[in-house]
């Protein structure tokens, strides 16, 4: 009797434990996920907000400008050149890929993506957290000044 109480603890720890371990879930895309990102004839999206490793960033400047367009023949170009100081404009080919685990990522290709942002490859991965008619959240890694950054962007987009 005296074994009972302290049975019962470890058997509700180990279960406690190994329910709490959860597999990370994918991101299941709808099934017209290209036509929700490209449109008919290409779709803009311009970002509503950011997050810089977890904290909200204030928006101005290029931020309030910037838009990105991507079109049904896989093909992407943002608007950055067309404002001072903003940078130069990206344009290249965008698929959705998936990992191992079935997460689901733009890949960005395009020559000049090792200047515009400092990696060495010519490709970008992109997670997609959320893909709606009306919200694109994406996550990405890149370095900022003197460290790499987790960055989450939500993007709606414009002219709907």
């Amino acid at each position: 009797m005296k074994f009972i109480l302290p049975i019962l603890i470890i058997i509700t720890l180990i279960g406690a434990v190994s329910c709490s371990k959860t597999n990370k879930k994918s991101n299941v895309l709808p099934q017209n996920a290209l036509e929700l990102l490209a449109g008919e004839s290409g779709k803009t999206w311009k970002i509503a907000y950011r997050y810089n490793n977890g904290t909200r960033m204030n928006m101005s400047g290029c931020f309030l400008s910037y838009r990105i367009t991507y079109y049904p023949d896989m093909t992407m170009k943002d608007n950055n050149g067309e404002y001072k100081d903003c940078g130069s404009s990206l344009s290249g080919n965008w698929k959705i890929t998936k990992n191992k685990v079935e997460n689901s990522y733009i890949k960005i290709t395009s020559d000049q993506l090792p200047e515009i942002m400092k990696v060495d490859k010519n490709y970008k991965f992109l997670k997609i957290l959320k893909l709606t008619k009306d919200t694109l959240r994406l996550q990405f890694r890149h370095k900022q000044f003197s460290s790499k950054s987790t960055f989450i962007d939500t993007y709606v987009p414009i002219g709907l």
